[in-house]
């Protein structure tokens, strides 16, 4: 009874979406391609334990089992079954809350614009969590349809005027694959009043320089009974075979065991291989060539007309177009555009293993549900995966340093982890910047494990730029930061933290403490000016101070800002990188806390030392609004927090002098003796 109440809500929703944007739609077929369970369940192996060691207030509530290649052949099997409809839209019931979650209110909507087969299932790897962020509906064009390019655009065209009438606060994604890069981009040219956001994976914007184009006139006139292969030919040379299996594969197995999975799996998906052939048969993919190329060229007509946001994921081993190449042209000729390179990927991005389309929306801070990216209320927490990528990224900081953490407790005596630390938000933490941050990676992943606490950093908007992210070697470094919910610096962002109780990370030194020059290390370069005590008062707000210390044992600064600006060459590129790029926050202020302009330092590496930190007792601002608005009281309590900072940067210095362990070498004999997961003592407190 129950599941027949699940398939009939779906049905109704399928019957709303195709009703208004298709004409003779066939009920049935999407029907049975439903009617199966989705397999949402929690895994139940260790790892999938562990995953859910921390609470879904931090973390995403679990991690669900992806859908894989497997299950897009096996249910593309159903879909593709002639029915005489024309392209029609249809919503899969893993991205309804029946399959798996709950969708977050004011949701947008999203459209799926497939690539060659036309089939709508090219997102089966991501439905389930693309379903908790927007509405998604994809396009599915039937094995026989011979509708032309331009009816295509207009389909997507009346669907997108329809809901941006009914919703019009609300954006609209489009996520066009290949083929469906182009549609995308056709209708974003016709459509610039419409708030759209693009997503083009391997836009076939750049098919006239395929590599395949010698062979395409063979198509036409090769045998029948050869045609049969070409599909498999097609599939394994738009993909990366081995990491399409490897999306079968449980993660976290051991090595024995992962193989073993791996030959199986892709010994389970042979079989399902041949239904490519059906997916495309010979006068099917004739005419789809042939649309391609009409399409390309409409969409290239049209470029300097899209004004839509637009994020580029192109692959470095796309055996089918030049993608990375088409990403770099796409961004120079669009006003709004962003790329995310995927170097060892292939054609069919979105059916590789270790891609999730959600985790790349969030890094490049291009989720928004209404006409204004709101880095507070649109913010989602990030799961366990995101999480191991964000300690993988830094995890060398972490092993080298083995940070000591120590906090203080109410009645002043400080102890050895974070004991100290308040619970309940909103706390403000205001500390000491490391030089490049280098404290960021252990601070946010040991709240995490032993406080169960998601630490929301006020950040320098550069970090959120979309047009100064491509001076960087890599334009996703700054990625991590958002997915774990940093937000860029200004009192709006601020106010509405602490409004949510937050646990918030202030580093008043900002750009100019992470930045600083040779012999500044544990200088504090703060404003002269309260920024942050009456906004706490105002909410009762903790604030904790800290110190750290740590850096002089990892490296030395050998070429500085001053450096660079004793000679032209250098001089020219740092103002190069900062005109016009970087906002000046604190243009009214006085001093060398101004002195905001970006660089890279150039450093040493040493042999590592260790990373220690102090919290102090917090300082409590509930019940002291009043007290704190006058601003000689507010000033007195922000030179406190200062001095607080800077006397346990003196504490930390001279009790480092007493660690055994404060050496490398020191840590790994003891690890060798005591196993490398045991925990490396310190200094007594």
């Amino acid at each position: 009874m129950a599941a027949a109440n699940l398939y009939s809500t779906v049905n109704l929703k399928f019957s709303y979406s195709f009703h208004k944007n298709s004409t003779n739609f066939r009920h049935k077929t999407v029907s049975s391609l439903f009617a199966e369970p989705t397999r949402t369940a929690v895994k139940k192996s260790e790892t999938g334990r562990r995953k859910r060691i921390l609470k879904a207030s931090v973390l995403d509530e679990f991690e669900i089992e992806r859908l894989s290649v497997k299950d897009y052949l096996e249910r593309s099997v159903d879909l593709i079954k002639p029915d005489g409809g024309p392209p029609r839209w249809f919503s899969p019931i893993e991205c309804n809350s029946s399959g798996g979650g709950v969708r977050f209110e004011d949701s947008p909507l999203l459209l799926y614009l497939p690539g060659l087969d036309g089939v709508g299932l090219g997102l089966i790897m991501h439905h389930q969590r693309l379903g908790k962020m927007f509405d998604v509906w994809c396009l599915h064009i039937p094995v026989m349809d011979r509708t032309p390019f331009e009816e295509h655009v207009q389909l997507v065209e009346r669907t997108i005027k329809s809901e941006n009438a009914r919703a019009p606060y609300r954006p609209i994604y489009l996520v066009g694959e290949s083929l469906g890069g182009c549609l995308a981009l056709a209708v974003a040219a016709r459509n610039p009043d419409i708030d759209l956001m693009v997503i083009l994976s391997n836009p076939a914007t750049s098919f006239n320089k395929s590599p395949m184009q010698p062979i395409l006139p063979l198509l036409e006139v090769i045998p029948e009974q050869l045609h049969a292969g070409l599909p498999y030919f097609l599939g394994f040379v738009t993909g990366d075979p081995f990491k399409m299996a490897m999306a079968l594969v449980e993660k976290g197995l051991p090595l024995q065991q992962a193989v073993g999975e791996l030959s199986e799996s892709v010994v389970a998906m042979l079989p399902s291989l041949s239904v490519l052939a059906d997916i495309l048969p010979r006068e099917s993919l004739l005419w789809k060539l042939q649309m391609l190329r009409s399409a390309s060229s409409f969409a290239n007509s049209r470029l300097h007309a899209v004004k839509a946001e637009v994020l580029v994921l192109a692959s470095g081993k796309d055996q089918l177009i030049p993608s990375q190449e088409e990403a770099e042209r796409l961004f120079h000729m669009l006003p709004a555009c962003q790329i995310r390179n995927f170097a060892e990927s292939g054609h069919t991005l979105f059916m590789e293993d270790g891609f999730d389309l959600v985790t790349v929306i969030k890094g490049a801070g291009f989720y928004r549900r209404t006409k204004k990216l709101d880095y507070v209320s649109d913010f989602m927490h990030p799961n366990q995966s995101e999480l191991t990528k964000m300690y993988d990224s830094y995890r060398w900081v972490d092993v080298a340093t083995n940070p000591v953490m120590l906090s203080t407790l109410e009645n002043g005596e400080v102890v050895k982890g974070l004991g100290g630390i308040p619970s309940d938000g909103p706390v403000v933490y205001v500390g000491y910047h490391m030089l490049l941050g280098l404290e960021l990676g252990p601070l946010v992943s040991r709240f995490l494990a032993e406080k169960n606490i998601l630490l929301r950093g006020i950040a320098h908007a550069m970090m959120f730029g979309k047009i100064w992210e491509r001076s960087l070697p890599d334009s996703s470094l700054f990625d991590v930061y958002r997915i774990m919910g940093g937000v860029p610096v200004s009192a709006n962002n601020f106010y509405r933290l602490l409004s949510k109780k937050s646990h918030v990370l202030l580093y008043p030194g900002g750009v100019r403490e992470a930045l600083h020059r040779k012999g500044e290390a544990y200088k504090l370069f703060w404003p002269s000016q309260s920024e942050f005590v009456r906004m706490a008062a105002n909410f009762g707000a903790k604030i904790v101070p800290f110190g750290v210390v740590g850096e002089d044992d990892l490296f030395d600064v050998v070429f500085d800002y001053d450096d660079y600006m004793k000679f032209p060459w250098s001089k020219a590129w740092v103002e190069d990188l900062n005109n016009g790029r970087v906002r000046k926050l604190r243009s009214e202020a006085k001093g060398e806390v101004t002195e905001e302009d970006l660089h890279f330092p150039g450093i040493l590496p040493k042999i590592p030392g260790r990373f220690y930190f102090l919290f102090g007792k917090p300082i409590e601002t509930e019940g002291r609004n009043e007290e704190l608005r006058d601003k000689e009281k507010a000033h007195e309590l922000y030179l406190h927090v200062k001095s607080e900072v800077e006397r346990q940067i003196e504490y930390l210095k001279d009790k480092r002098e007493n660690d055994p362990y404060r050496t490398l070498l020191s840590r790994l004999i003891y690890q060798a003796s005591h196993g490398f997961t045991s925990e490396i003592p310190t200094f007594e407190v």
